[in-house]
């Protein structure tokens, strides 16, 4: 997908051609108003309400020669892009009544209140990418089949990466004690991490997670920091990972259950049915890895996706990242084979700055003395890169922290910390929902 606000579109010889957005500063000048993201997200939800009202309900989509049928999940904010010369750029995820999530890049045309949807192409099917962005040296973008298509644009980094990183966090409407819990990013052997800033309007202080080593900060706010932002500014040199060893691996503290990664005789059934035959730790841990790419699908669509929940994933068969992991470990430790959880964000390969799409997280496991990551979601979207997947994590990622039910002093009303990327908010000890945004520039 195009990185946010970083093209313009123009026309050449019958084809679409993006190019730099400051090659179209001046144009938006002359021909009136910049258009906003809300105006976008504005423009993109309308023309999909009114086709869908004139359609019983559906938004009609040509794909593949049939018509697809399909229903709103969401519009991702991070990429919606004024590019300029009253051009607009979209990418929504839409459900369709044939069961599959359709990742649709839309190009709008026109002033906010007034946008036309010019071309519609499918990007994705439940996470899997049919086409990737490329930049061209001249710094136009075009599109590349999957098939033809580098590790890079891919999503992969191989060696180093590094980067700027932003976490920033707006405050809901505030009528009570609130409190606010999010990650402080740390440094290890495959990441280093400068905080080059933290701007909070009310007085923080940093929490200490001794199960896993998080850090955490924390601030009570009231009804005066409504609307005012949390914000961290990250400096980040991160290295591929492979397979790995410590000198105090502790694998044994990571067979136990977790609230919703339990360990019980259903989990069991299913991994040793899966195993059966292998006789090593590695051998069945990749047993294990194909099972959930096999029987998952990628999809952040439904009530219950999204909380890495080990029994959600294994009866709806679907869900995010967190739900792949989840399962794993779960399958994983029910065998004797330590697994653990961390998570983060995927910075994009393909551009070097802009929006990032929400959290990402992974999974390692201890096997032969080391340990062995893996990201079985990521290998679920790119076969290509399944074999990649099982015994590597690439430089574009930054983890933000580890483990799952963490405990931390004071504590949310609610318990243990499910995972931390997101905010964790309370008012007046009620769960809220907190607006977040990640973005990024590479440095190298």
């Amino acid at each position: 997908m195009t990185p946010l606000r970083a093209l313009a579109l123009a026309s050449l010889t019958g084809s679409v051609v993006l190019m730099p957005l400051c090659a179209s500063l001046a144009a938006q000048t002359d021909t009136g108003p910049k258009v906003t993201i809300d105006d976008i997200a504005a423009g993109i939800e309308k023309h999909v309400a009114e086709e869908s009202k004139t359609n019983g309900g559906y938004f009609k989509l040509q794909y593949n020669k049939k018509e697809l049928s399909l229903q709103l999940v969401r519009v991702h904010l991070e990429y919606l892009a004024d590019l300029g010369r009253g051009v607009s750029f979209a990418c929504v995820d839409l459900v369709g009544t044939d069961g599959p999530v359709y990742d649709v890049d839309f190009f709008m045309k026109g002033l906010p209140g007034a946008m036309v949807v010019t071309e519609t192409s499918v990007h994705k099917i439940n996470g899997k990418p049919l086409y990737a962005w490329e930049q061209r040296r001249d710094g136009t973008w075009r599109k590349v089949r999957v098939r033809k298509a580098s590790r890079r644009l891919l999503g992969v980094i191989n060696g180093v990466d590094e980067f700027e990183f932003v976490y920033r966090v707006k405050l809901p409407a505030i009528t009570n004690e609130a409190r606010l819990w999010l990650p402080l990013a740390t440094s290890d052997t495959f990441q280093r991490v400068e905080i080059k800033g933290i701007t909070a309007p009310e007085p923080w202080r940093e929490l200490e997670e001794h199960k896993y080593g998080n850090k955490v900060l924390f601030l009570n706010a009231g009804s005066v920091d409504s609307g005012k932002r949390v914000e961290i500014r990250y400096h980040v040199k991160r290295f591929e990972k492979a397979a790995y060893a410590v000198r105090e691996p502790k694998a044994q503290a990571y067979l136990g259950p977790e609230r919703l990664v339990p360990t019980n005789e259903t989990f069991r059934a299913i991994a040793e049915q899966v195993t059966r035959g292998k006789t090593t730790d590695l051998a069945r841990a990749h047993a294990l890895y194909d099972h959930v790419i096999e029987k998952l699908r990628y999809a952040k669509y439904g009530p219950g996706w999204g909380r890495g929940d080990a029994v959600y994933a294994c009866d709806a068969r679907s869900g995010n990242c967190s739900d792949f992991h989840a399962y794993f470990i779960a399958l994983a430790r029910t065998l004797g084979i330590p697994a653990r959880f961390a998570i983060g964000a995927a910075i994009p390969s393909e551009r070097n700055e802009g929006g990032i799409d929400g959290y990402h997280c992974w999974a390692e496991f201890f096997a032969d003395g080391k340990w062995v990551p893996v990201d079985i979601s990521e290998a679920n979207k790119n076969s290509s890169l399944a074999d990649y997947y099982f015994g590597h994590h690439q430089a574009n990622r930054f983890e933000l922290s580890k483990g799952r039910d963490l405990v931390v002093e004071p504590e949310p009303a609610s318990g243990p910390i499910n995972l931390l990327a997101y905010p964790v908010m309370e008012i007046n000890g009620e769960r809220v929902r907190v607006q977040t945004e990640f973005l990024f520039r590479r440095l190298r």
